[in-house]
């Protein structure tokens, strides 16, 4: 299995100081250079160091899970190509060295299967976020006044036709699009990813250690966060099984 991943750690370098500021850019560049020296856990200490000082990016967030794949630790480095793929969901970079690590992770996992008609609801669903799909309801919305404006003081009866049907349309494609912009948004809300670090968890029945383990999970595997009790979160798998883990062992996205 091919394991080497490509880098592209200094693209950023000449526009951090707008992004970070002097003191942040200096680390920066200090931790670029760092890991391109090959120390790893000074690349990692700089990286963390300007995250510390609230400023998030998909640059500091992809060159820390770089530092980290490169000194093997597969859950730190998957949990922050994520948290670069939130801020860049498309980044190809980030979304290729994301393959790379997952690739080390031991857990098999295969996702439920869906049925035809469920996949072409959700390439549709998930085009945009739901903040993107409220406002084409709001230009849908726009679109059904003015042809209803034009309808009513239109004296040609082709056009009012016209315009009565493109209004209709308009007023059809709103019911639509609240409706999936309420649905990602409820999604969105209930959205609790998060990412193994330890090397091998015990997943339980219920919420404390005496209970039957139903399942093992190993590092950097990626879960589903449905509740939290005490020191324990209840999580699920893209497969649809259930279980306890030990809040330690997970940390959420």
């Amino acid at each position: 299995m091919k394991t080497k991943i490509t880098y592209m750690l200094l693209v950023f370098i000449s526009s951090c100081v707008l992004v970070f500021g002097q003191d942040n850019a200096t680390a920066f560049e200090a931790a670029n250079k760092a890991y391109n020296d090959e120390n790893f856990p000074e690349a990692i200490k700089q990286y963390k160091s300007i995250l510390e000082t609230g400023n998030h990016s998909a640059a500091v967030y992809y060159n820390l899970a770089n530092a980290y794949y490169k000194s093997n630790e597969i859950g730190p480095s998957i949990y922050y190509f994520e948290k670069a793929l939130q801020l860049s969901p498309k980044d190809e970079d980030v979304l290729n060295n994301l393959a790379f690590a997952k690739n080390m992770t031991i857990d098999a996992i295969e996702s439920l299967p869906k049925t035809q008609f469920a996949k072409f609801v959700s390439s549709i669903t998930e085009m945009f976020t739901y903040n993107q799909w409220a406002w084409i309801t709001v230009i849908f919305g726009f679109l059904c006044v003015i042809s209803f404006l034009l309808y009513q003081f239109s004296y040609h009866t082709l056009k009012k036709r016209i315009y009565f049907l493109i209004s209709f349309i308009a007023f059809l494609f709103i019911l639509g699009t609240v409706a999936i912009a309420y649905q990602q948004y409820g999604k969105a809300q209930s959205d609790r990813p998060a990412i193994v670090f330890a090397k091998e968890s015990a997943i339980k029945a219920e919420p404390n250690l005496r209970s039957d383990e139903v399942f093992v999970l190993h590092e950097g595997t990626k879960v589903q966060v449905l509740d939290t009790v005490d020191s324990w979160k209840k999580i699920q798998l893209i497969d649809g099984k259930i279980g306890w883990i030990v809040a330690e062992d997970v940390k959420e996205l």
